[in-house]
């Protein structure tokens, strides 16, 4: 394994440690002493060499594939990231409330998880989308032609749904 490579992956699997707000303490007290914090911290700095087999169990005890921790990959193994769903919360307000209640609540859920009251646009995930189009009924791709036709979503958006469904 290059050095290069050790250092890309040791940044994932930091990456990784943190967004789960653990400490390399943390990873050996959940892990009860499996994973211990001297051992995790060389992998994450490129100074040890971790095997195919420990990464994977790294990998299950963070609860991500392990494609999420080889450098080289975006999350989700895509080579371009798809264009972003961003909603456009001051044109929703002027859609009549019997069609845009259901997405009005969910946003308005979004925002207080996030915490983001900005007001004029919110940004959703693929996921996002797809419960919203169980909630109205209609396929993903139905469900974006209509938001389009609204105003409240970007024609960009056909090439995220497009690529999702893809």
């Amino acid at each position: 394994m290059s050095s290069e490579y050790a250092k890309q992956l040791g940044a994932k699997l930091r990456a990784i440690r943190t967004q789960q707000g653990l400490s390399l303490h943390g990873v050996e007290e959940k892990s009860q002493g499996r994973w211990k914090a001297v051992v995790v911290g060389s992998y994450e700095r490129g100074d040890r060499a971790v095997t195919v087999q420990r990464l994977a169990e790294l990998a299950d005890f963070y609860g991500v594939p392990v494609q999420e921790l080889l450098p080289g990959t975006t999350p989700g193994g895509a080579a371009e990231p798809p264009p972003k769903l961003v909603l456009q919360l001051e044109r929703l307000a002027h859609v009549p409330q019997e069609k845009a209640g259901p997405l009005q609540r969910y946003a308005a859920t979004i925002q207080s998880q996030r915490g983001d009251y900005n007001g004029k646009v919110l940004s959703i995930r693929q996921d996002d989308l797809r419960t919203l189009a169980v909630i109205y009924d209609q396929s993903p791709s139905v469900l974006t032609e209509q938001l389009i036709s609204w105003g409240v979503l970007d024609a960009d958006a056909r090439r995220a749904v497009a690529h999702d469904e893809g």
